[in-house]
């Protein structure tokens, strides 16, 4: 059987760089493998997967609050934002980039795609944001995964493992402000508990 997996790591551990690889090697063996991403993920334009390394590819479909996905079997749905698996080309791999951001109807929503199609998906993002707490889309995640897994990473400042995300305003850490904010000039971090909040830049 197919599994849901949530692959997390800190800012800056090379999830999508991960994700990219595995896109590639579907592809070199000639195999079918799906890119998702969040629609409000617009920091490399709309539809680009990009890494901090500078690989990218072109996602395939954006996800919503409210994505529903269609696949053979499923009775019809209604609904803004659909996407379509019902096709009989064989698919191998769905991969999702900042699963952080999904809504957890979505990530029960890919769940049953490894229920229905027998298709692994595979998730990356962040586990908590800079102030510590979980985000809703990775909370689902771990609640519902078959298989969890920690890309790891370095503290900026030390040489720990960077197990949170620090957020700096004019050089000073902060846990003040929205959660998601997409393209803002804070700088964004991997610090380790002990570099948390103690660093200034």
């Amino acid at each position: 059987m197919a599994k849901l997996y949530f692959r997390y790591g800190a800012m800056g551990s090379a999830k999508s760089l991960n994700l990219l690889a595995v896109a590639h090697n579907y592809q070199q063996q000639k195999k079918r493998v799906v890119l998702l991403k969040p629609h409000l993920d617009l920091r490399f334009g709309a539809d680009t997967i990009r890494s901090r390394a500078g690989l990218s590819m072109e996602a395939d479909h954006l996800l919503y609050p409210d994505t529903v996905f269609i696949y053979p079997g499923k009775q019809s749905v209604q609904g803004e934002h659909r996407v379509d698996f019902s096709n009989l080309e064989p698919l191998h791999c769905i991969l999702v980039d900042e699963a952080q951001f999904l809504s957890p109807f979505v990530i029960e929503e890919l769940q049953q795609l490894t229920i229905h199609c027998n298709v692994p998906v595979i998730c990356y993002g962040l586990k908590t944001n800079f102030k510590g707490y979980l985000f809703e889309g990775s909370k689902r995640l771990l609640e519902i995964a078959d298989t969890i897994e920690e890309i790891k990473t370095t503290c900026y400042f030390c040489n720990r493992k960077a197990t949170q995300n620090g957020k700096f305003l004019n050089g000073t850490p902060v846990i003040d402000g929205p959660e998601i904010e997409m393209g803002a000039e804070e700088r964004y971090l991997p610090v380790c508990k002990y570099c948390y909040l103690q660093k200034p830049l």
